[in-house]
């Protein structure tokens, strides 16, 4: 039994630094000795209760550590290897698993237990839930081994944990789901960390044309920084702006990384005809999309939800890793404060305020 602090979200609106044990792993289970968590924003999902979970719940799906301890029958990870973990779990064995399609794995349920019904996590004689089969915003995680993917040690493991979340989303939505191809027009609603990492993406397939678009000058200004050619500030008639920029036709690929259905119909309003877009924000589960039933199949648009940038972590997540290595995806500009594990209530609230790309939690 390990002691150890963990961040935990026990209400809406209610989450705390606790003191926490943690079982050993079981078989098939990986101890990680986390080193960096990402602060994102689907962890805030959860705080503010967009996201239901059954609570309390240890919070943190985004993070990268060192293999402490195998459990039985686990031969693909050593104690001293690196780590990006990922809150979706990749069994191989599945009706997604099989069609390449792992980022729809059908193993376990999200519920916050392990994929065995059970937690290893307490606090005295309560049961505590994780996050995603993960709950890594904490010091350690016990975590399946079908949630892990090895990298190469010399990663900077603030880079690497971004990967298992935010970056991964955002890259993957743009090389993988929508496809966007080599001289396009681009235009992504949100400039934070998914959104970001969309303009990467699009700037790596080789997009002649990103616009960004965010209510803050400063979060478009970093857009403009990692590969945006425009910025259009959300304050005005964005519409306008962009259908203006585009000779009227509107952009091949349309992004929305918010979450926010009015947002989604402004990313679609500037998408042309017969372009690609593709949702990436996650809303709330009250609230739904509207699409108009005449315009609809007369515009012959392509409509995509992207769920965790379409990955095939095992593979993605050290192919981007690569890509940092090589100065061609900027991860560490990205990383706009860290902090430690107390500090978790001001990182929710720097994140809540705007005022990070990405903030990072390093143990």
């Amino acid at each position: 039994m390990i002691k150890m602090k963990a961040v935990v979200a026990r209400a809406i609106n209610e989450f705390a630094v606790e003191d926490v044990t943690l079982d050993p792993p079981k078989a098939g289970e990986v101890l990680v000795k986390i080193k960096a968590t990402g602060v994102c924003h689907s962890d805030l999902s959860i705080i503010n209760g967009t996201i239901p979970v059954a609570f309390p719940m240890v919070l943190g799906h985004e993070g990268a550590g060192i293999v402490e301890e195998v459990g039985e029958g686990v031969t693909k990870f050593a104690v001293g290897d690196s780590v990006v973990l990922s809150f979706v779990p990749n069994c191989g064995d599945c009706f997604h698993c099989l069609r390449s399609e792992p980022y729809l794995c059908l193993a376990g349920k999200p519920d916050g237990k392990m994929l065995d019904g059970t937690t290893r996590v307490h606090k005295g004689e309560e049961e505590l839930n994780v996050m995603q089969y993960l709950g890594n915003m904490a010091e350690y995680a016990v975590v399946p081994d079908i949630c892990l993917a090895k990298i190469d040690p010399e990663h900077d493991m603030k880079a690497a944990a971004l990967v298992g979340c935010g970056v991964t989303t955002g890259v993957g939505a743009a090389l993988k789901t929508a496809e966007v191809k080599p001289g396009s027009t681009v235009a992504v609603f949100g400039a934070g960390g998914v959104g970001l990492s969309i303009i990467q993406g699009a700037r790596i397939a080789g997009a002649a044309k990103i616009i960004a678009v965010d209510l803050s000058d400063e979060k478009l200004a970093m857009a403009l920084e990692l590969g945006a050619t425009d910025g259009v500030n959300a304050g005005g008639d964005a519409v306008a702006e962009i259908m203006a920029m585009t000779n009227g036709i509107g952009v091949d690929y349309g992004f929305e990384a918010i979450g926010i259905p009015a947002v989604v119909e402004q990313a679609e309003k500037v998408t042309r005809r017969g372009g690609t877009m593709t949702v990436v924000g996650v809303g709330k589960v009250t609230e739904s999309l509207h699409l108009n039933a005449l315009l609809f199949p007369l515009m012959a648009k392509t409509f995509k939800g992207s769920m965790y940038g379409s990955a095939e972590f095992r593979v993605d997540f050290p192919k981007y890793l690569e890509l940092y290595r090589q100065g061609k995806l900027n991860l560490d500009s990205m990383i706009t404060a860290t902090y430690s594990i107390e500090d978790a209530p001001q990182a929710f609230q720097d994140l809540k305020d705007g005022k990070n790309a990405r903030g990072v939690i390093t143990y």
